[in-house]
């Protein structure tokens, strides 16, 4: 399914997200071996990986004590801004580093970084999504893919809602779709 032109993108699948974590999103960890086999298929199709992160200081915006809505998360450089260590991504994986400035906050990779260059210096079309959290992240991260111009698939099963509000998750998927993101429900074995 993957081929030349394509890019795996793994969005903030970092241990302060998954159970256990400071912003724990339910089942988030049921993500990490389905990503680990698009992973796997990624690169027996020479397909480049990109992961993106929170890497947050440690007064970021977006925390409680500074007027947001959100515990302190992600704060670089601790056990919670790392990646799941179940996670297997490949040698030369690029790791995409958001919200790093106190003042600004970023839910999409794209937000102030240089991912969308990166994926076009590497002649990508088409990105293909998973991650955490699906009504957060990777809601724009893929609504923000789309307005760059690349095709999106949303790997569904690849993802988990924080679901905030009650159907938060279906509403992100509803958006992407009506956006024009392609909602893969293919499942590896």
């Amino acid at each position: 399914m993957l081929k030349a032109g394509d890019a795996l993108l793994t969005v903030d699948l970092q241990n302060d997200f998954c159970p256990g974590g400071a912003l724990a999103v339910s089942k988030g960890d049921e993500v990490v071996p389905i990503l680990n086999r698009w992973i796997e298929e990624a690169g027996a199709a020479g397909v480049p990986v990109f992961a993106s992160r929170d890497w947050n200081p440690p007064d970021h915006i977006s925390f409680k004590d500074r007027g947001g809505p959100w515990p302190p998360h992600c704060i670089r450089d601790t056990f919670g801004a790392a990646f799941h260590p179940d996670l297997m991504l490949p040698p030369g994986v690029e790791v995409i580093s958001k919200a790093e400035t106190s003042d600004a906050d970023s839910y999409s990779a794209f937000g102030e970084t240089d991912l969308s260059e990166r994926l076009r210096n590497a002649g990508i079309k088409r990105v293909w999504v998973g991650g955490l959290a699906q009504d957060y992240c990777v809601r724009a991260t893929a609504l923000d893919a789309l307005k760059e111009g690349f095709e999106v698939h949303l790997i569904v099963s690849a993802t988990r809602p924080v679901d905030v509000n009650p159907d938060d998750g279906r509403r992100a998927l509803e958006e992407i779709w009506r956006a024009g993101g392609i909602l893969e429900h293919t499942v590896k074995q």
